[in-house]
């Protein structure tokens, strides 16, 4: 037997339907396959029937995908076939239904495509057909007129069609005969027919036995028996007004609900008259849904109806008098479940990337999505519609089936992920919703390049400072993840020197440290860069440019300028006997190497101490002489001049001049003659000179103090901004500055002869600074605003400048 199903469902495996539907890379097939066959029976073959490279089913993922909870089929994705992967019993997968198929969906990617399969489930006689009861009792009075019917609960088969219960047949006896109502829309149904009057006083009872029969072939057979007993008496069964009544009722009508009442008639009288509404036996469905009044007749809901289980119900209904001998009739009832919308729609989400990359293309598929209403008509249509404000949104492949694709530009730095609702809507009253929530991971690439917080930055490194101290330290940031934001440091040289030779920087931390000692004779500032590079492929990268300014230290001992300092000679000058009080005998000049302060020289007579001829300008060199000389002086005066510097600690040189008292003053050359000054006028200008020191000192000091607040408070500070106050002494003993545009007050006397002008700055000179000069005698007495460019010398005369 089982050979010939195996053949019958070989016969409807050839059986292959192709049909073109609107919908892109779509395509539905129908295949038949016959229930019960062996696990691994071919059904049809996938790659011929959508025109597919075999080759290309592995590399494009072919996979089959079912909506029902046991999977029966299964797809070779070597050679394409389709074949049953676990044995199928048509009547547990499809009850109380004539046609069963099973619906499948063959899903390719790259490109995505998706296919409808359709599998018929045929079926074959493998159910006998069975009554409900081992035995049927139908009472039936002797006045019974031949030609009566008495309806027999009839056979169950769970087969369907052919398979199903065909025809019945009843065992040879004198009194009955068997015929059978056939309706297209519902199972035969036996009848006794009595063909001759029945006498109780010569047989009470009947004993037959009905057999049911199904089309299948061989046939399979059920039997059940059927005991007759005469009764005496009443002649009128109850009838219905028709044979087959209709009733809707909603599936979520209330328990207790009436559906239909029925009304059957006698003509008898009294007990023979009053009719009993019975269910006809073997309807354990019907009784746990439905509850008939035995009285009325009223058919009322008794259980839980749900159309998505079953949307009709056939009813039997068996109305008997009370007579002595009850007579019965009967009808059918067909109720019709009207569907509700009570069903959401289910939403199946098949993700295909676990991260999508933040370059991804518009139009990259994300995720597979099927839909699904278990309403029917308008309940069942659903509307399918991505979450607003996100890049992505559906596009419907075929009817129930949807993609995820990327519709917009990603940025990782400003969306690490994406919580994507999905949402499912029927067009039922009210309308019922489902959501899905898709989470999709976006990749990094590397597209930030590293980043400083600015783009320049000032070091101060102080003279003499040891190799190998830490003098800055340098970060940048980088808003990629991993390898693409990790950063390191190396530098590009933009300096007049090796910068091998001047930093290292640590490439991990941007560490700056210095290789070497530094002098601030030789070098008074450099600058380079440093470069961030991060690990992405390609990398990228940005600079950040260092200037480094070396800070003057005091290590340089003040020297004296020639003729006082050609090694080996004897420092000599000759005044006259008749010198006034204030006369000119020498001006002695000296520089130091170092800047600022620590260049800022002052003189002293040493030795003799406490000498009452002569006195030294502090600030100028110069030596006159205190008072006319007397005969008690000595003829030569042997001096010792100290210069020091203004440093911490402070440094200083000495050197000797004899300075001879002479008789003739035609001996001394005109050149060296000077006029005298008076006591008082020189008193007021070694006061101004104090004035304008203390001044100054105060000036820087507030300046410095404004310099160091500005540091901390303003990030954006430029590279004049954090520049080092400078004084420069030039080997002409005077001093040159630069300082941004600000007013100065500079006083001279028409009567000053001899003085040097020296400016304290805040800044370094810029390259391109404008001279101006300030000479001897010229009065100045006015307020004038200096640009940031000038630099002021005052000259002597009389001493080469």
């Amino acid at each position: 037997m089982m050979a010939l199903f195996h053949e019958v469902g070989c016969f409807w495996i050839a059986y292959v339907l192709f049909f073109y539907t609107p919908c892109a890379s779509s395509r539905q097939i129908l295949y038949s396959v016959t229930e019960e066959v062996s696990p691994g029976t071919f059904v049809g073959n996938l790659a011929k029937d959508l025109n597919l490279k075999v080759d290309d089913l592995e590399s494009r993922m072919l996979r089959i995908v079912s909506g029902s909870t046991k999977k029966h089929f299964d797809v070779n994705i070597k050679t394409g076939a389709l074949y049953v992967l676990e044995t199928i019993d048509r009547e547990v997968l499809c009850p109380n239904n004539n046609a069963c198929t099973e619906s499948l969906e063959a899903i390719l990617n790259n490109p995505l495509n998706v296919y409808s399969i359709e599998v018929k489930i045929l079926d074959i006689n493998d159910n006998e057909p069975a009554f409900s009861v081992k035995s049927q009792n139908i009472r039936i009075s002797e006045h019974t007129l031949p030609g009566a019917k008495f309806v027999l609960l009839g056979a169950e088969d769970p087969d369907v069609g052919s398979n199903s219960v065909s025809t019945y047949k009843l065992s040879n006896n004198p009194f009955f005969s068997l015929e059978v109502n056939a309706e297209a829309d519902s199972a035969p149904i036996p009848e006794l027919v009595l063909q001759k009057a029945l006498d109780r006083e010569k047989q009470a009872e009947l004993r037959l036995i009905l057999t049911a029969l199904d089309g299948g072939k061989p046939h399979r057979s059920g039997t059940t028996n059927i005991s007759i007993t005469i009764l005496d008496a009443n002649d009128n069964a109850p009838v219905f007004g028709k044979q087959l009544f209709k009733a809707q009722v909603l599936e979520n009508a209330a328990v207790g609900t009436v559906i239909l009442q029925l009304n059957a008639t006698d003509p008898d009288e009294g007990i023979n008259g009053e009719i009993i509404y019975t269910f006809k036996q073997g309807q354990k469905v019907i009784a746990d849904k439905f509850a008939l009044n035995s009285d009325t007749g009223e058919i009322s809901v008794a259980g839980i109806l749900d159309y998505e289980d079953a949307n009709a119900y056939e009813i039997f209904v068996e109305a008997r008098d009370r007579g002595q001998s009850p007579l019965a009739s009967h009808c059918k009832v067909l109720v019709e479940v009207l569907d509700l919308n009570d069903n959401a729609p289910d939403i199946k989400l098949s993700s295909l990337l676990d991260n999508l990359r933040e370059d991804a293309k518009k139009g990259t598929v994300i995720a597979f999505i099927t839909v699904q209403d278990k309403d029917g008509g308008k309940n069942g249509k659903v509307r399918c519609f991505v979450s607003q404000n996100s890049p992505f949104e559906l596009e419907s492949t075929q009817g129930k089936y949807y993609t995820l694709v990327l519709n917009g530009a990603l940025d990782r730095e400003e969306n690490a992920l994406y919580n994507v609702s999905i949402t499912a809507t029927d067009e039922g009253v009210p309308p019922l919703s489902s959501t899905a929530v898709l989470t999709v991971h976006i990749s990094d690439v590397n597209d930030n390049a590293p980043r400083f917080p600015e783009s320049s930055i000032n070091v101060h490194v102080s003279e003499n400072s040891p190799a190998g101290a830490l003098i800055a330290s340098v970060s940048a940031q980088d808003i990629d993840s991993g390898e693409n934001a990790q950063i390191t440091y190396s530098p590009l040289s933009k300096s007049n020197m090796p910068l091998s030779s001047a930093v290292s920087i640590n490439a991990v931390t941007g560490e700056i440290y210095s290789m070497q000692s530094f002098n601030f004779e030789e070098i008074k500032t450099f600058q380079f860069q440093v470069q961030a590079t991060d690990s992405g492929v390609p990398p990228l990268s940005s600079n950040v440019t260092v200037n480094v300014f070396i800070l003057d230290e005091n290590d340089n001992s003040p020297v004296f300028l020639p003729p006082y300092s050609e090694p080996g000679s004897v420092n000599t000058e000759n005044i006259p006997y008749s010198a006034e009080a204030g006369y000119f005998v020498a001006k002695v000049r000296a520089v130091d190497a170092d800047s600022g302060y620590n260049a800022l020289l002052s003189y002293h007579i040493t030795e003799p101490k406490g000498t009452n001829l002569f006195r030294i300008g502090t600030s100028t060199g110069e030596i006159r002489t205190k008072r006319r000389m007397s005969d008690n002086d000595l003829k030569t005066h042997p001096l010792i001049i100290t210069v020091s510097d203004n440093g911490e600690p402070s440094l200083s040189t000495t050197m000797g001049i004899e300075v001879v008292v002479v008789e003739n003053l035609d001996s001394l050359q005109p050149s060296l003659r000077q006029v005298p000054v008076k006591e008082d006028n020189f008193s007021n200008l070694n006061l101004y000179l104090l004035i304008a020191i203390v001044s100054v000192s105060v000036i820087f000091l507030l300046s410095l103090i404004t310099l160091i607040a500005a540091k901390c408070y303003r990030t954006d500070s430029g590279f004049s901004r954090s520049s080092i106050p400078v004084v420069t002494t030039h080997p002409d003993g005077s001093w040159s500055y630069s300082k941004s545009t600000q007013q100065y007050d500079v006083c001279f006397s028409s009567d000053t002869l001899k003085s040097d002008v020296v400016v304290f700055p805040s800044q370094f000179p810029p390259a391109d600074a404008e001279l101006i000069s300030i000479n001897e005698g010229d009065t100045f007495n006015r307020t004038q605003t200096l640009p940031s460019t000038t630099k002021v010398r005052h000259f002597r005369s009389g001493v080469g400048n």
